[in-house]
């Protein structure tokens, strides 16, 4: 602990010498873990914050051979384009489908499987689940892309030769615009649910065991040691994770859903993040894909402080 000082308002305090020198201790003590903490401060670094500054290129008409300090500043026009173009209504519709999607079917898996394994008594067993449970989520996009069209192909498709067999007519999946949004988040509950059930069971391993002896003691079975003991110990968990999803709301995948888009479904599959690649690389509009991505990443913002404003007026700790 520091030295305490009696600061006089109006001033600020300063530390002592005594205090310099406990802090030079605790850095020459701890200089290794520091070190460890290097190669994450330089990534955020390189990748997160020094791209920041390319957001200004969305108020500009930005020319690769001009450069960043003499393209024409342009104010809102990208933006104005954007908000008045027919395709801002469809891409604002698909990716808020999907997002909602993701909120109702997605995230609630995990918390239910991890509560379902947290029941598992033989250790042995529940060791299993959970590898062959977490394996899905180091395939890349490409492989598990890969698969489904192997199993939903009209030729030669596991699923549509076994309905050819039961005496019904071949469907063929991957066109579909109906069956589109039902494959990309079939993929994703595969694919990560599994990996999401980790936190979870890390705070479940945290709840007092003597809360349930307790219980037992008084007559309480397994739904009401759940719901007044298991569920009230991770929810905070559970609502802090609720907001930094919110955070990526409209953050759909951009891989898995330009491995899956093609000319039939492209009324449905298109969204955000497929456009902004769409008209940023293959198009060489910069500013205007850039004024895309700064949209949707404020909508991000302002989502996470709303839920993180009601999550602390209704007694939770929120993310700050």
């Amino acid at each position: 602990m520091l030295a305490q000082h009696k600061a006089v308002p109006g001033t600020k305090v300063r530390p002592t010498a005594v205090d310099r020198k406990r802090i030079a201790k605790l850095l020459i003590r701890d200089q290794w873990l520091y070190y460890m903490l290097l190669p994450g401060i330089i990534y955020f670094i390189l990748f997160k914050y020094l791209p920041m500054w390319g957001v200004l290129i969305s108020f500009q008409n930005y020319q690769p051979f001009l450069g960043f300090w003499h393209s024409d500043w342009v104010g809102m026009q990208h933006f104005t384009r954007f908000f008045g173009e027919p395709t801002f209504w469809m891409l604002l519709r698909n990716t808020i489908v999907l997002a909602m999607y993701n909120l109702v079917f997605f995230f609630p898996l995990p918390i239910i499987i991890a509560l379902l394994l947290n029941e598992v008594r033989k250790e042995a067993f529940k060791r299993f689940v959970q590898t062959m449970i977490y394996i899905p989520h180091f395939f890349s996009w490409v492989v598990v892309v890969g698969m489904v069209y192997m199993l939903f192909t009209v030729e030669g498709g596991l699923v549509n030769e076994l309905i050819a067999k039961a005496g019904g007519e071949k469907i063929n999946f991957l066109i579909s615009s109906e069956w589109f949004r039902t494959l990309i988040m079939s993929e994703v509950i595969w694919k990560e649910t599994g990996w999401g059930t980790i936190i979870f069971l890390a705070a479940l391993a945290g709840v007092d065991p003597q809360l349930y002896e307790a219980s037992k003691i008084d007559g309480a079975g397994r739904w009401r040691q759940l719901w007044h003991i298991t569920l009230p110990a991770i929810r905070s968990t559970i609502v802090i994770l609720f907001i930094l999803r919110l955070g990526h709301f409209l953050d759909t995948g951009f891989e898995q859903i330009i491995l899956m888009l093609n000319a039939l479904n492209r009324e449905v599959g298109e969204v955000f993040d497929t456009y902004v690649y769409s008209v940023g690389i293959n198009q060489s509009q910069f500013s205007y894909s850039t004024a895309v991505g700064l949209f949707k990443s404020l909508v991000g913002l302002v989502l996470v402080l709303v839920t993180n404003a009601l999550a602390k007026k209704f007694g939770e700790e929120g993310i700050y």
